[in-house]
């Protein structure tokens, strides 16, 4: 992979504890697909869990931010001709092994030992950031299900029981859904269960 930068440590502390590549009003250019920063490893271990990057930032005041910040701008016009870009794109695959306990393409944990923690929770947190004179598509969604390969998933979600009743109220509102093929349509919703 061809850059107009060389490929380097741009800037390191003395002591090492950051490193930036690139700026971003310097960016390294790149003009070929490939990967810029890559990590392969494998692991033979029989307990523990192992991590290629493991990354922690404790918050001990009022600021806020995130540990891993992703972000993909898109500048150019038929950008993901045949292909897709994503803002993070996370798998898990089983090539010729098994699974014996759990094994998630992406894990989104919230918790902690704080008796009343305040503020709004949530393990995952969809949003959307769009200008108002933005026009979308009619496919335009919060959640997208695709299946790439050749086997089919049949369960969308799999949930605790307890969320599960077996009888429900009449149904007072609706949200819409649309199928990959165009067809929308709602789950229906009630105010009360039994």
């Amino acid at each position: 992979m061809s850059n107009s930068i060389a490929i380097g440590v741009a800037y390191a502390d003395p002591a090492f504890q950051s490193v930036q590549v690139g700026t971003s009003s310097v960016p390294i250019s790149i003009s070929s697909a490939g990967v810029l920063n890559g990590a392969y490893a494998t692991t033979s271990a029989t307990s523990g869990d192992t991590r290629l990057s493991y990354n922690k930032l404790t918050f001990s005041s009022t600021g806020s931010g995130e540990t891993l910040r992703a972000f993909s701008v898109v500048t150019g016009t038929g950008a993901a001709a045949a292909g897709t870009i994503n803002g993070a794109h996370i798998s898990m695959e089983v090539q010729g092994g098994t699974i014996s306990g759990a094994a998630n393409a992406l894990r989104a944990t919230v918790g902690g030992t704080t008796a009343s923690p305040g503020g709004t929770l949530a393990a995952i947190q969809a949003d959307t950031n769009w200008d108002s004179g933005v026009t979308l598509p009619g496919s335009a969604a919060w959640i997208r299900f695709t299946e790439s390969g050749t086997a089919k998933m049949s369960n969308l979600l799999n949930i605790p029981t307890a969320m599960v009743t077996a009888t429900a109220g009449t149904a007072a509102k609706s949200i819409k859904i649309v199928a990959s093929d165009g067809t929308p349509y709602w789950i229906l919703l009630a105010t009360a269960a039994s």
